[in-house]
């Protein structure tokens, strides 16, 4: 038969001046307080060991001032009458907040404690959804993607986490680097710009630098690239690779800006497919290979494959994002 704790046999008085001695009040019981300590030892253990850490301090008369209002706020929408808090409820309900403080185990270690994390995901048919961060950075979400950020940076780091892709211009900040969790590999910065893509066609994580200096790094550790302005580092398992970016429309998706001089109509579709999501196919394979000399500079994909065909003396027919090219 399990054997009670001295505690499990307390009535509400005894609870009472534990409680009471514990908020320092002059009537409390210090015996009872130094029982409840032993047999709450690691309790009592991580509450002293969270007061004396030098991470951000946690204002526990703030935590239980929330703590009381919700309470009381609680009470007046159910109760028409004012109702007298007993001294046992009010010095437990301090235990209660303590207790939720080191466990972790309550909305009020989330409020007080921990910062408030946003996720802002975008749609199909949007792109460049703009995200300031508290420290002035600015992030710009491509289509079908999906960014978590906390509304304010507290600790040494700042960490945010993206699925999908976008173009990150970061603040520079020496004493607190910019971490980016990307699925597959982290990337560290100080202050730059660049595009992060978690999952290429390839299933890399693809990273490519327009300013400053960018680390990749995949999860376990074993590779990392130190990547500078025009290249692209790829990250896949243990694999982690860069290459300079030969491509001037790289990115469209967020410049809104294509520019061609004698390029292929195959290649020119595919970064359409990049920057609009637009499929185009051809029903005659050598128009793939006309050449167009071209800019483009934030006009709607339909102007776009207008001014193409035009150019080229083609016709076109529209089925949902599909665009088919025929003489």
């Amino acid at each position: 038969m399990k054997k009670l704790d001295e505690t499990e046999k307390w009535n509400d008085r005894e609870w009472a001046g534990a409680a009471s001695w514990l908020s320092g009040e002059e009537n409390g019981d210090g015996e009872k307080a130094r029982i409840l300590a032993s047999e709450e030892a690691d309790i009592m253990k991580k509450w002293n060991d969270l007061k004396h850490s030098g991470e951000e301090p946690v204002d526990v008369d703030k935590a239980w001032e929330k703590l009381n209002g919700r309470i009381e706020a609680a009470e007046a929408s159910v109760m028409p009458l004012p109702v007298k808090r007993t001294p046992f409820l009010t010095t437990f309900a301090r235990i209660a907040a303590m207790v939720l403080i080191v466990a972790g185990a309550g909305w009020l270690l989330f409020e007080v404690a921990a910062p408030q994390k946003i996720t802002l995901t975008s749609d199909s048919d949007q792109k460049n959804i703009e995200v300031l961060l508290s420290d002035g950075s600015t992030i710009f979400l491509n289509r079908n993607s999906s960014l978590t950020y906390p509304k304010n940076f507290r600790s040494g780091t700042r960490r945010v986490s993206l699925k999908g892709e976008a173009f990150f211009d970061i603040a520079r900040d020496e004493e607190h680097p910019f971490i980016i969790d990307a699925g597959k590999a982290n990337i560290r910065v100080l202050g730059t710009s660049f595009n992060v893509i978690t999952e290429n066609a390839s299933n890399e994580v693809e990273v490519y630098v327009a300013t400053g200096k960018v680390m990749v790094t995949n999860v376990d550790g074993s590779g990392s690239l130190t990547l500078e302005p025009e290249y692209i580092g790829k990250v896949s398992g243990s694999n982690a690779t860069q290459e300079r970016n030969t491509n001037v429309n790289y990115l469209a998706w967020h410049t809104g800006m294509l520019t061609y001089d004698g390029e292929r109509l195959e290649v020119v579709f595919e970064d359409l497919k990049r920057a609009y999501n637009i499929e185009i196919k051809v029903a005659d394979p050598e128009i793939n290979d006309f050449r167009l000399t071209s800019p483009f500079e934030q006009q709607p994909q339909d102007t776009i494959v207008k001014l193409i065909c035009t150019t080229f003396n083609l016709r076109s027919v529209r089925e949902g994002t599909t665009y088919i090219l025929f003489r």
